[in-house]
């Protein structure tokens, strides 16, 4: 079973002597790669040390711009969008937990 990668991965196998099969994935089935491509990330942050935090973070944030440039969304738009609901709704600094 195959998963989505990062684009320069195929080039970095074949630099290390192996062919590897690479499919390009339709619009459809290039969504669901990406979400599930951010529930892995999602996972591996949470079972990161801290020393690996700012990579697993920096791994999300490179598959939520593809997902905002999939929907035709620039990365600024979705700033924007985060101040916006930031100066409405708040951050998450507080460390704020609702009790259900």
């Amino acid at each position: 079973m195959g998963k989505l990668v990062r684009d320069r991965i195929p080039e970095i196998i074949r630099e290390h002597g192996r062919e590897p099969v690479v499919t390009v994935l339709g619009e459809a089935e290039y969504r669901g790669a990406l979400l599930e491509k951010l529930f892995e990330e999602s996972a591996e942050l949470r079972e990161a040390a801290a020393t690996e935090v700012a990579e697993e973070i920096a791994d999300m944030l490179e598959v939520l711009r593809a997902i905002a440039t999939l929907h035709g969304h620039e990365w600024a738009d979705i700033e924007k969008a985060a101040e916006v609901k930031r100066a409405e709704r708040g951050a998450f600094l507080e460390r704020v937990y609702l009790e259900g």
